[in-house]
């Protein structure tokens, strides 16, 4: 199965980014499962009912989010008809919506997605990720309840992300992180055959502090007072994200690169499913 996730949509340029990029690589790449976080694509803050359908009109197969799934109310209402809408599965007992949902994929198979957020460093207060997880994942194994299984773990501090990855090795198909906006380049296929990496990045305008205008958080830094609302950074994204194929037989990776495409960042091709 070829599976790609793409990291943080930031605003509107991040939503463009995903218009001009996504169609493209799904084609050309022929993918199977295409996961987009989309918990800062409204106006950096957030996810609208009409931006969820706009990512899926784009080629995503599920939409996560994270300690931002709240910010446009209208969420805590959609979420509940929004079956391919995924916030984190270890929010408070009660959260609406879903921390997992099994997609059926292009070429026919399952694709169990889950959503979790950290502890460490992180805002608001969450279950245990780790037994939330594990839960999970007894109750839908890879290769007997699902081809292929994919977790987004939106955590801060990469000891924590690390630990998660281990945590679910031989288990899943793809750990990955998000939250920090910072792609990391620690792509790997774990010793029990689970791709990671610390943090996809973020799909948007990279002439940012993590894609807010530089302006308002220089002023926090320097002055420790606000003047401002965190506004996004407007100018061409740089879609970010992670491409994976695994073994059909085992829904294990075997093959794990970066993907960047468009604005600042130097272009990352997953080589293995380019031809010369």
């Amino acid at each position: 199965m070829r599976i790609l996730f793409v990291g943080d949509v930031v605003g509107r340029t991040g939503r463009t980014a995903i218009a001009d990029h996504l169609p493209g690589m799904i084609r050309d790449w022929s993918l199977d499962l295409v996961i987009v976080n989309g918990e800062n694509s409204a106006g950096g803050f957030g996810i609208t009912e009409a931006i969820y359908q706009e990512l899926l009109d784009a080629g995503a197969d599920a939409i996560t989010l994270g300690n931002h799934a709240w910010n446009q109310k209208e969420a805590l209402v959609f979420i509940e008809r929004a079956p391919r809408l995924i916030r984190p599965l270890n929010f408070p007992r009660h959260s609406p919506g879903r921390g997992s949902t099994l997609i059926d994929t292009k070429n026919g198979k399952r694709a169990l997605v889950i959503n979790a957020i950290g502890r460490v460093f992180m805002e608001p207060s969450s279950n245990d990720p780790f037994a939330a997880i594990d839960r999970e994942l007894e109750a839908c194994p890879l290769r007997e309840g699902a081809d292929a299984i994919v977790l987004d773990f939106h955590a801060e501090a990469t000891s924590e992300k690390q630990g998660i990855g281990f945590f679910c090795d031989g288990r899943v198909s793809l750990v990955v992180g998000t939250h920090t906006h910072v792609p990391t380049a620690d792509h790997q296929v774990l010793p029990g055959g689970t791709a990671y990496m610390s943090d996809a990045g973020m799909t948007g305008d990279y002439d940012s502090v993590i894609g807010m205008q530089k302006e308002e958080p220089l002023q926090r830094f320097l002055t420790g007072i606000p003047s401002g609302r965190f506004e996004p950074a407007a100018g061409t994204a740089t879609l970010s994200g992670i491409a994976v194929e695994t073994d059909d037989a085992t829904g294990l990776a075997v093959k794990v690169a970066p993907v960047r495409a468009g604005g600042r960042l130097e272009p990352a091709v997953p080589g293995f499913w380019v031809s010369s």
